[in-house]
């Protein structure tokens, strides 16, 4: 009987070093899924609130879109359960995201660090007196003077 016994104990041993394999295994596997968490719903999400709390949008509109963006293709491609694609995107919200807080902040401390808006418009030339030139051919009336207050027909009879 001790022979038997210690048969069924090496197949115990056996049967349990290979559940820990595939236990090990399927926690190594699962690594992605983990680091995905830590890395774009902690980390990047937090560090684009901290920048939008900071009004980024107006003192750094590139670096906020670019961590807006970024935060945004993490989410996506984590979805197609690319985890490793989702954490490289995650990293760089995270990087734009903290270089948009920190121009934010020197920016509403100091406004003369404001970039120029390529889209405002130019300040009109100041006037000097002088009247604009004016060609000599004036401008079709809006009515037919001829007509009773009708408007002016588009082409000539």
């Amino acid at each position: 009987m001790a022979a038997g016994c210690a048969r069924a104990s090496d197949g115990w041993d056996m049967m349990s070093a290979m559940r820990r394999w595939v236990l090990a295994l399927g926690l190594l596997s699962a690594c992605g899924p983990v680091a995905y968490i830590n890395q774009v719903p902690r980390d990047a999400a937090h560090k684009v609130e901290l920048a939008r709390q900071l009004n980024a949008v107006k003192f750094s509109p590139y670096w906020w879109t670019r961590a807006v963006e970024y935060l945004r293709m993490a989410r996506e491609v984590a979805a197609h359960a690319d985890f490793q694609g989702a954490n490289r995107f995650g990293r760089l919200a995270s990087e734009a995201a903290a270089q948009a807080a920190t121009e934010s902040e020197e920016r509403a401390r100091d406004p003369s660090k404001m970039p120029r808006n390529p889209m405002a418009p130019e300040a009109a030339p100041a006037k000097d007196g002088t009247a604009p030139a004016k060609d000599d051919s004036e401008p079709a009336p809006a009515k037919d003077a001829k007509s009773k207050g009708g408007v002016a027909p588009a082409k000539d009879e």
